[in-house]
């Protein structure tokens, strides 16, 4: 097994051990930590759109079975993954001039790595969350809680990001 499928494979457990203790984490009565989507946004470039999609909605099912929320996590998981390359592309124009396949703050640089860290929190929130309320009745909450929770979930990755890079950046000297 090569080392790189190891440390994802660990990255997938941890990114879901994570998200069953911050299930019950909930700021304000809007604000959820979403941190399980780590494992899809550092998910390398060149991998295959299949294995990107399979291996989204099996991380989201799972959330989902551990969170009892009926497949929302696994649909919105799925949409993530289907438009990650897409919101890459919209950041970062050219996968040829990348020396590194997983986007991270080295491989993409601080600004393009933040905004792209951006997008797919936001798409992501945006849709679990109009999964969830399945209504415009209560627009405004629906809008404070995808805004609060993309927010939160911004922080939360950039310091999970900035341990990980520590880690690894630690290791090498």
């Amino acid at each position: 097994m090569s080392k790189s499928v190891l440390q994802f494979a660990m990255l997938f457990l941890g990114m879901l051990l994570a998200q069953i203790i911050c299930n019950r984490i909930c700021l304000f009565g809007v604000a959820v930590p979403i941190v399980f989507i780590y494992f899809i946004i550092r998910l390398p470039m060149n991998m295959s759109a299949n294995w990107v999609m399979f291996l989204s909605f099996l991380l989201g099912l799972s959330v989902d079975i551990f969170g009892n929320t009926q497949g929302m996590n696994a649909l919105a998981s799925t949409i993530l993954a289907g438009s990650r390359r897409w919101v890459f592309s919209l950041y970062f124009p050219r996968e040829d001039d990348m020396t590194n396949p997983v986007p991270s703050i080295r491989s993409l640089g601080p600004v393009v790595y933040a905004k792209y860290m951006v997008t797919a929190v936001l798409l992501y929130c945006m849709a679990v969350f109009l999964i969830q309320a399945f209504t415009l009745r209560h627009f405004e909450i629906t809008l404070l809680r995808i805004v609060s929770s993309t927010i939160l979930t911004f922080f939360v990755l950039l310091g999970i990001d900035s341990i990980a890079t520590t880690r690894r950046s630690e290791k090498r000297l």
